[in-house]
């Protein structure tokens, strides 16, 4: 990963932003910038300078992992070192500093605040780094090809394990003995095996109930591999299938063709979302599809863009996103399908590598 790269890119954006330095402390964010994986950091970009601060349990670790920044290792946390530095090596006396205000609690704020010198200014700074992870470069979509890859391995698993009278706990546990036996570094999420009337629940962790004899069973997943996410839904059905249930089947897996059919650069989020919710529209079933169509992954599950109605950021190569259009009849069945895939120039590609025929257990 070129870290210095991506540190550079962020110090030339600080004046148009009016901030003279950013304190990053969102720990993905911090990932992203420097490469540093552990739980306790801070890092301080100004245009001339990058500056990481941690505690003494990450001596060893930040000389392994943190790359293009000075490092800072201190007995006392973060926070504090950081206004103990600016202390003694800011030179001016009025400075604006940005925070990553959907980071940073009340408490933690107001001891930054106190531990800054005089005269600087703290000011919620707007989601640069964000919108920086929002593109990924060539070595970021190849991490995530390969956690796709993984969590094709242990949808493999589940339909191994998936059958009657078994656990949905079970189910879910046996994908992730096998995501860790692949190398995951864990799961991206409490995996979903929803099953029956559980499967009308969006995100129906799995629970104790037993697969069912009959019914649609909801398995959404994904695996962490070298710091990436994957994301992946598939729905089976335990036993033969209804024509109601098959034709719901067919009008989810029509609308998620279709937007991703969709998906290319200079398309806006909420253009991809219109094309699911049209095809659910025209079987019927709008009212069911509950949620936005999609969002963007990689270092988090959830990242930016979101694929929803009102969404107007415009898709550029090199976004990964989801496309997840479901329906949920509650206390009866529910069916989501999702891919992620990344945006190219044309359409996109898709790199979660599982079918999406209707399978029958």
């Amino acid at each position: 990963m070129d870290y210095k790269a991506r540190q550079e890119r962020l110090q030339t954006s600080l004046h148009k932003n009016r901030i003279d330095a950013l304190l990053v402390t969102h720990l993905s964010n911090i990932r992203y910038l420097c490469g540093f994986t552990g739980s306790a950091g801070a890092l301080l970009v100004s245009e001339s300078k990058c500056v990481f601060f941690t505690d003494r349990r990450y001596a060893e670790q930040v000389k392994e992992e943190v790359k293009g920044a000075k490092t800072i290792v201190s007995p006392t946390g973060p926070l504090s070192s950081v206004g103990e530095w600016l202390k003694s090596n800011w030179k001016s006396r009025s400075q604006r500093l940005g925070i990553e205000a959907e980071s940073i609690t009340v408490g933690a704020r107001q001891r930054l605040a106190k531990a800054l010198p005089r005269g600087f200014l703290l000011k919620a700074s707007p989601p640069l780094v964000e919108r920086a992870r929002m593109v990924k470069d060539k070595n970021e979509i190849g991490r995530m090809r390969d956690a796709a890859r993984v969590g094709a391995k242990i949808f493999d698993r589940a339909l191994e394990t998936l059958r009657p009278g078994i656990s949905e706990m079970e189910v879910a546990g046996e994908m992730e003995f096998a995501a860790r036996h692949a190398g995951a570094d864990e799961m991206s999420f409490p995996t979903i095996i929803a099953s029956g009337k559980r499967s009308a629940l969006p995100h129906g962790r799995a629970s104790q109930a037993t697969i069912p004899s009959r019914g649609f069973v909801v398995c959404d997943f994904g695996v962490i591999l070298a710091g990436y996410c994957s994301d992946e839904t598939r729905t089976v059905h335990v036993g033969k299938p209804s024509r109601e249930a098959k034709a719901a089947y067919e009008a989810v897996l029509a609308a998620q063709e279709a937007a991703t059919k969709t998906v290319k650069a200079g398309i806006t989020a909420e253009e991809v979302d219109a094309a699911a919710r049209k095809v659910l529209k025209q079987a019927g079933l709008a009212g069911y599809f509950t949620h936005s169509t999609g969002h963007g992954v990689g270092l988090e599950i959830h990242e930016s863009p979101r694929i929803a109605a009102g969404q107007k950021e415009v898709l550029q190569p090199g976004m990964a996103i989801t496309i997840e259009p479901g329906v949920y009849l509650p206390g009866k069945w529910g069916i989501r399908i999702e891919d992620t895939v990344v945006v190219t120039n044309h359409g996109c590609e898709v790199i979660t590598p599982t079918s999406k025929e209707l399978l029958v257990i």
